[in-house]
């Protein structure tokens, strides 16, 4: 059965999918000078041998990003979704696993910029909400600058009850709450951690919170109200990269 296809844009988005052997580029749309800038950022290998490349002038390309008010670069590709990675198969006799965890958070550039960081930092993978996930989102492959292609996300059809399952599989949650007491950095992250994060609006949901083991903040200035969730992401799945650095 066909795999459906949807369309990424922007010069690190295409260039990592046509590095991953386990995406699927049918089609791809460059210019002169793009298709140039491929050859000199794999010069040992042809990214370009078995896919279908269109010569295209910039103009030509602007009508695939026009209505997302993001730049191409003069790169763009018809790819297919990547095989899902199931979760319980992934945890299967692995230990020392974190996971980022979104509660309702839909806006693209945000979710695409957090993978960017997740994949940076090392975190083992993204659990998302089915229905929320905006897993054609041109805006999102953007954010991630190539990074989707070398992130585990996992796509569950029920929050709540995965992180029930992934509690009954000796993992921690933990719920980032700006009213939390504890601070983040106060905690030993070893063993199997989940780091929940809820919405921007109305951060995580009342009927999450039973979920939660534990519930931690990052400590900011007091005189600003929040972080955007990327950035929060950011220092966080940093912080705990170098923890880890330190325990190895």
């Amino acid at each position: 059965m066909n795999k459906s296809s949807f369309f990424i844009v922007g010069k690190h988005a295409v260039f990592e999918a046509l590095k991953n052997n386990d995406r699927k580029v049918l089609r791809l749309f460059l210019t002169e000078e793009s298709k140039k800038n491929i050859h000199r950022l794999s010069p040992k290998k042809n990214l370009l041998k078995d896919t279908k490349v269109y010569f295209k002038t910039k103009k030509e390309l602007d009508k695939y990003c026009k209505n997302e008010g993001i730049l191409h670069q003069g790169y763009v590709a018809e790819v297919e979704h990547l095989e899902k990675v199931e979760l319980k198969e992934f945890i299967s006799n692995k230990n020392n696993l974190t996971f980022a965890c979104l509660d309702e958070v839909t806006d693209a550039r945000n979710i695409g910029s957090l993978i960017r960081s997740a994949a940076s930092f090392n975190i083992d993978g993204l659990i998302v909400k089915e229905r929320h996930f905006p897993k054609e989102s041109k805006l999102m492959y953007k954010s991630a600058s190539g990074c989707i292609e070398h992130l585990n996300i996992f796509e569950v059809s029920n929050i709540n009850t995965t992180l029930k399952y992934l509690r009954d599989k000796n993992f921690w949650v933990y719920g980032f709450d700006a009213k939390s007491d504890k601070d983040f950095t106060d905690v030993k992250w070893d063993g199997n951690n989940i780091l929940l994060f809820g919405s921007e609006g109305s951060g995580i949901k009342q009927h999450t919170n039973k979920y939660i083991d534990f519930s931690v903040q990052i400590n900011i200035n007091k005189n600003i109200e929040s972080l955007n969730i990327s950035n929060s992401a950011a220092i966080v799945f940093h912080h705990i990269n170098q923890q880890k650095k330190i325990s190895w």
